[in-house]
């Protein structure tokens, strides 16, 4: 689908997006998505004055009153409960946190999603959430995410769902599930660009000061987050210029150059400060540009491997088989939204 077509597709309907979530929600599970998905409308309708909203965003709570206690204490008051929710959703997505053991056992809770799961074009869950749609049953036999500290208990009790701890976001099929907290935020923008387009989503990213497209792929512990806590700025700045010239020659030679340090300090200084080696680091983060190309464009392998500094196709398929233990082809087949 191109850019025109999501645009159109946009013009001729506002999309619910309705968030679930119930006493002791975390609530950056529920103010990141929500606030995500009003700047891209409020951004949208600044393009297009002429058009209707592209959203409409409400908060749901899973009881039978409107007020929910978040789990650091902070009371939000939702739009609706869950009972009075009508007319067609769009998107429904599950809050996690540290109520979603009660709320898993609440049957009436359980069978609306049910209910639900059917009717809406897209179901998701941030965080532990996935442990509510786990409940109903709605995630069997999907490849699925949630925050790296409960990803073996989720997998312990739903057998028939697939866990992978390592991406902030999975899609499969129309249920997206996504890693903790923040990642939330994440899974909110790829949602609004798929309905909205990317320069959309990037003015969103900007203002809101986000990690400009995280790509769900992309392991809750990626080698440039990692870096974030560098307490060399020399390092970290270098890192960050290593991001945007993939295609460059990022020898160790000429990155202790533009670090302005000697090769073999260096290699040192970087050692310790990231505990990774330079090429180490570099293969890493030409990997993870090049799996977030093949999960999101149809660009040839040997684009891909230009573009993202291996020079060549062979070169891509080594650091992939070693990195991600998949070759990149049949790593887009799995895992490509073209598919």
């Amino acid at each position: 689908m191109n850019k025109r077509t999501r645009t159109l597709q946009c013009e001729r309907a506002t999309k619910t997006i309705v968030l679930l979530a119930f006493p002791g929600s975390q609530v950056l599970d529920i103010t990141g998505p929500y606030q995500v998905f009003v700047r891209a409308a409020e951004i949208f309708l600044r393009a297009h004055p002429q058009h209707e909203p592209p959203y409409k965003v409400l908060l749901a709570s899973t009881t039978r009153k409107k007020n929910i206690i978040t789990n650091c204490g902070l009371s939000l008051t939702a739009a609706k409960t869950f009972r009075s929710v009508r007319g067609p959703v769009h998107t429904l997505l599950v809050a996690g946190g540290s109520g979603v053991e009660k709320a898993s056992l609440a049957k009436d809770v359980i069978a609306w999603l049910r209910k639900m799961s059917a009717r809406v074009e897209r179901l998701g869950s941030i965080c532990t959430g996935a442990f509510l749609l786990a409940a109903a049953g709605l995630l069997d036999g999907k490849r699925v995410a949630t925050h790296w500290k409960w990803a073996d208990e989720l997998a312990r009790r739903y057998q028939k769902t697939t866990v992978d701890p390592e991406p902030i976001f999975i899609r499969d099929g129309n249920i997206y599930t996504s890693a903790g907290v923040l990642a939330g935020m994440d899974l909110a923008l790829a949602l609004a660009e798929e309905d909205l387009g990317l320069p959309i989503t990037l003015e969103v990213a900007r203002e809101l000061v986000m990690y400009l497209r995280r790509a769900g792929g992309q392991s809750q512990f990626s080698t440039a987050l990692a870096l974030q806590s560098s307490d060399c700025k020399r390092i970290e700045d270098l890192r960050w210029w290593a991001v945007d010239h993939l295609a460059e020659d990022l020898r160790v030679e000429n990155l202790a150059a533009k670090a302005g340090m000697s090769p073999r300090n260096f290699a040192r200084v970087f050692f310790k400060d990231t505990g990774l080696t330079p090429a180490r680091f570099v293969e890493k983060i030409r990997v993870e540009a090049a799996r977030r190309r093949l999960e999101e464009s149809g660009d040839l392998l040997d684009k891909v491997a230009g573009d993202c500094g291996f020079g060549s196709l062979q070169a891509l398929r080594r650091a992939f088989t070693r990195v991600l233990r998949v070759a990149p082809s049949d790593y887009r087949k799995r895992f490509s939204d073209l598919n």
